[in-house]
This record gives C-alpha cells, sequence and structure tokens, in this order.
C-alpha cells in the first residue's frame, strides 16, 4: 500500500504539482476572459435571470431546471474544500494565498460558461429517455476523439470514488465521532442509506434534493462565518491587507507563522481553487448538461454563478473567518500527524532571526539552507525528549510542549528511532502545541465569535451537508461516465459499489483514495482544457449565434 501511495505522490509531482499546472489553468481561463469578451461580467446578470425563471422555453427539453442544475453542480463543487481546504490553502500559502483563489473563480467563470455550453451543445439522449452530457460528448462527438473522451471518463468514475465519495464520508465520520462521540459504524450505516435512497432515482431525485439541502446549508455556513467575522470586525481590514499585500511580498513571519513564499502562495491558492470549484475539471459540466433549455449558452450563463458562489463568496467567508480570528498563526495544543513532522538537527528558536530565516527558506524548498534531518534516536523519559540538540517541527512550525504517549495514553518512556527526520515508532502518540491546518484550523476559528465552543459543532454539522451533498452529485457524474462507457444498464452496478465503497470508507483510512484522486482529477482537467481550447472558434460562433438570435 505504501509503495501505491509513493507511486501515486511521485506521478502528482508530474500533474497537478508541477510548476506548469497552475499557469496552464490560469492561462485558459485568461484566453478564454478576453476571446470571448469577459463573459463573467457580461452574461453575470443574466445568469440570475435564467436561474429563477418560472417557465422553461416552448420545445425545450432535459430533465431538470437551471435552478435544480446549478444546485446539482453546486453540492459537488462545495465541499469540504471550502472548510478545511481554504484552511490548507492559508497554512501553506499564507493569506495571499486566498487572493490566488479569487483569481482562480474570476477567470474560471469563464472557463465555467465554456465548458458548460460545449457540454450541452453536444449532449445525447440515452436509450432510457435521460440527458447524458459532459466532456466526454464533446471530444468524441465534435473532435473526433475517442480515445481521449475515454481516458476523461475512465477518470470521472475514478474521481467520482476519490473525490465524491470515500473521502467525504471519512470527513463526516471524523467530524461527528470528534464532536458528538458518534461512532463511524453508525454514521456510515446511516448515510450509506438515505445516499442509496436518493441516487436510486436518478437525476431527478438528486436534483430534487439538491435543491433543497444546497441553499439551506448554504444559508447555514453564511450565517456562522458572518457571525464570527463580525465579532473580530476590528482585525477584517488588516486581513484584507495582509491578503494583498503577500501577493508582492510574500507572507511574513508572523508569531508560529514562518511565512510562506510567492510560488507556494500562488500554487497552492491556483490548485485549491480548482479544487474547489472544479473550472476547467469538466465534471460540474455534467450537471449542467441536464438542464431544460433549446439554447446551450443559457446554460453557460448560469454556470457562470458556480464559481462566484463556491469560491468568491463562500471560500472568501472561510478565509476571512480564519484571517480575522487570528488562528492562522498562532499554536494550538494537538496531536501530530506523522506526515507533518520531522526531527532535525540543532536547538532553533523563533525568537532567533536567523533561525527563522533558515527555516523560513527550508519550508519554502530555497537551496540556501543549512537545516538537516535528524537521525539517531531520541531518549524519553516521563514523556519528554530529553536528547539534546535536535527541534521537532510539526505542521511547519517549532513544535512546543511536546508530550510522548504510549498507545495507552500514559507517559512514554524508553528511546524514539528517528529515520531521516522521521519517527519510525508506529506505537506511540505525539502531543504538543503547534501550528495546526485544513479542517482542524477552521473549527477553532469558528469557536472565535459569538458562538465560542460551539462554533466547533457548527463546523462539524457544516461537513456533514457539504460532504453529504458532494458524495449525491458525484454519484450522478459517475453513472454519467459509465453510460458514457459501457451504456445504460452499467449504472445499477456503478449505484451498488458507490454506496458500498462509501460505507467502507467511513471505517477504514483512504489516504490512498485522496491521493489517487488528486492524480485522477487532473485527468480530467488537462484534456477537458485542451479540448475546449481546441473547441475555441465552435464556441465562438455559438456565443454569436446566441447574440444573433437575441437581437
Amino acid at each position: 500500500m505504501d509503495s501505491i501511495n509513493q507511486f501515486l505522490l511521485s506521478l502528482d509531482q508530474y500533474l497537478g504539482s508541477a510548476v506548469y499546472f497552475p499557469y496552464l489553468l490560469l492561462a485558459v481561463g485568461v484566453f478564454f476572459t478576453f476571446y470571448l469578451g469577459f463573459p463573467q461580467i457580461r452574461f453575470f446578470k443574466a445568469g440570475w435571470a435564467h436561474l429563477f425563471e418560472k417557465k422553461s422555453q416552448p420545445g425545450a427539453q432535459g430533465d431538470t431546471s437551471h435552478f435544480q442544475a446549478l444546485t446539482t453542480a453546486l453540492s459537488g463543487t462545495v465541499g469540504t474544500g471550502n472548510i478545511g481546504g481554504v484552511g490548507l490553502a492559508i497554512f501553506l500559502g499564507g493569506p495571499a494565498a486566498l487572493f490566488w483563489m479569487w483569481m482562480t473563480a474570476f477567470l474560471g467563470m469563464a472557463t465555467k460558461y465554456v465548458e458548460v455550453t460545449l457540454s450541452h451543445k453536444y449532449r445525447v439522449q440515452t436509450s432510457d429517455g435521460s440527458f447524458s452530457g459532459g466532456p466526454m460528448y464533446y471530444m468524441d462527438r465534435k473532435l473526433n476523439a475517442r480515445w481521449l473522451a475515454i481516458l476523461f471518463a475512465v477518470a470521472v468514475v475514478i474521481s467520482s470514488f476519490g473525490t465524491g465519495s470515500m473521502p467525504q464520508i471519512n470527513n463526516i465520520a471524523l467530524a461527528m465521532e470528534t464532536s458528538f462521540d458518534i461512532q463511524p459504524m453508525v454514521t456510515g450505516a446511516v448515510l450509506s442509506i438515505l445516499l442509496a435512497l436518493v441516487i436510486i432515482g436518478g437525476i431527478k431525485r438528486i436534483a430534487k434534493v439538491t435543491a433543497r439541502l444546497v441553499p439551506m446549508m448554504a444559508v447555514v455556513y453564511f450565517v456562522s462565518a458572518i457571525s464570527v467575522a463580525v465579532y473580530n470586525y476590528d482585525n477584517i481590514l488588516p486581513s484584507l491587507t495582509a491578503i494583498f499585500t503577500g501577493v508582492f511580498t510574500g507572507s511574513a513571519a508572523t508569531g508560529g507563522f514562518l511565512g510562506a513564499s510567492f510560488a507556494y502562495a500562488f500554487s497552492r491558492g491556483v490548485n485549491r481553487g480548482l479544487f474547489s470549484n472544479e473550472a476547467g475539471a469538466g465534471s460540474a459540466a455534467i450537471a449542467h448538461a441536464s438542464a431544460r433549455t433549446k439554447d446551450p449558452v443559457n446554460e453557460g450563463k448560469v454556470a457562470i454563478l458556480e464559481p462566484f458562489i463556491d469560491t468568491l463568496v463562500l471560500c472568501t467567508l472561510t478565509g476571512l473567518v480564519i484571517l480575522s480570528s487570528g488562528v492562522w498563526y498562532k499554536k494550538h495544543l494537538n496531536q501530530f500527524d506523522a506526515a507533518d513532522m520531522y526531527v532535525i538537527q540543532g536547538e532553533y528558536h523563533e525568537s532567533s532571526k536567523e533561525n527563522r530565516q533558515q527555516l523560513y527558506a527550508w519550508l519554502n524548498a530555497k537551496e540556501t539552507h543549512e537545516v538537516k534531518f535528524y537521525q539517531g534516536e531520541l531518549l524519553i523519559r516521563a514523556g519528554k525528549i530529553t536528547t539534546e540538540g535536535v527541534t521537532l517541527i510539526n505542521a511547519r512550525s517549532i513544535a512546543e510542549q511536546v508530550e510522548v504517549l504510549n498507545a495507552d495514553g500514559e507517559k512514554y518512556r524508553g528511546f524514539l528511532t528517528v529515520d531521516n527526520g522521521r519517527i519510525v515508532n508506529s506505537n506511540i502518540q505525539i502531543q504538543g502545541y503547534s501550528l495546526i491546518h485544513s479542517t482542524a484550523l477552521t473549527a477553532v476559528a469558528f469557536s472565535q465569535g459569538w458562538f465560542g465552543q460551539y462554533g466547533e459543532y457548527l463546523v462539524a454539522i457544516s461537513i456533514l451537508l457539504f460532504a453529504f451533498s458532494t458524495a449525491i452529485s458525484w454519484s450522478y457524474y459517475g453513472d454519467r461516465a459509465m453510460t458514457y462507457l459501457f451504456g445504460s444498464r452499467s449504472v445499477v452496478y456503478f449505484r451498488i459499489s458507490y454506496v458500498l465503497g462509501f460505507f467502507i470508507a467511513a471505517i477504514t483510512d483512504t489516504t490512498i483514495i485522496w491521493n489517487l484522486a488528486a492524480v485522477t482529477v487532473v485527468l480530467m482537467t488537462l484534456p477537458n482544457l485542451a479540448a475546449i481550447v481546441l473547441l475555441h472558434k465552435d464556441m465562438k460562433a455559438t456565443q454569436e449565434r446566441h447574440l444573433e438570435n437575441k437581437s
């Protein structure tokens, strides 16, 4: 299993984590923004008008309304990335990462407009009477690149498990156990039954559920986030200032935060933006292809709203909560994760400017630093590390008040083996004060308002709603990909596997699935970006005909 994980991580270095990827993603958005005359601005108002149309066009075909198509797509994009993903981006890239998430969203509105319009234009009606669309259809029907369409569809099926099913329930189960002491098996069993009842009804039932669920969860999260931001209102302006100054200067060392380079802020912001709103990945276009309309451009206009709501509204709220509360650069008591922890040679202190500079260079992959990993054994007495000349780094910060406990929670005594900076012993727990990230960071931030410690429960409930809605939508993406690959009869087998995977992931480790998803999402994005660029003339002609018909 470890070898597979290492292979996937290595492969990701050439895909989503590669230097070229964020530039490519933004470049496509820039191209369509100018080529189509800033559609995200020109059609923004029209998108809202179409969204709330009460009547469909005469003769329009489809399975869902504009509103239902948008909420289905939003339920797939509004997920744990809006909660934990923003926390991870700020942790890795500092406040400036939020700026690059905004840029990804603004440019992604144009990309989303294109991929949704084309998906709707080249959709097909299947043997069971439902409509099926998505990038695989314009790759096949217009580009005559069936091999590319197959690659995309296979990546969608794998990503439906790796993005929509297994990690989502794993996050829900962990949140329910941590906040409400509900056993993961109970959470998995109950939600698996609910998931099965929803997806067995196909897109029409999925759309009805998401049309009610998405507005409700958005309101709950919006009110909760606003309450924390208003409580810390005096920090809002400094937080906004930190976002913009960080773009040009890099994030300065603040408290436990040792700073992030421009490259880290840029890459983490853009990548988290993609995983948040999925503009360019082509997944949400599958949901929009089900909408009832005769004009594909109208659905493209509605799709413009998706990155706006998902990233420019919800992710911004999360970011402001984290930044205005000040928790992002402070150390908190937590149990250290082995993946976040290193032992380095020498005693480093944050009070030393030279020490901070060395750690900054190391953490941001600069070549000029003298930080070296520790190799050997650590002597532990009464839970304390007594070996001199070493420093424990956790979550990119110098760990403080460190305690080593055995599997029973008692203070450990003995030796810990360290191999190239990593603690090898697996039967121990290490806790102390350090920076935190992802969902844990967001949960702490939400407790810094009028709700106090109950803010943690609001985050847990939001994770439940966001993650479960994501699982619902991605089941539809997977079943449309299966329909393209193997026909309508294959869908039932996919749905059974999807629900089983959902339950199993509630009680098992899903690390390998997360790593697989990171690779397959990029294997969706790269073919899709190539396809829409190749179809730029087709898109321009489609838009011009639409404008002519309106005039």
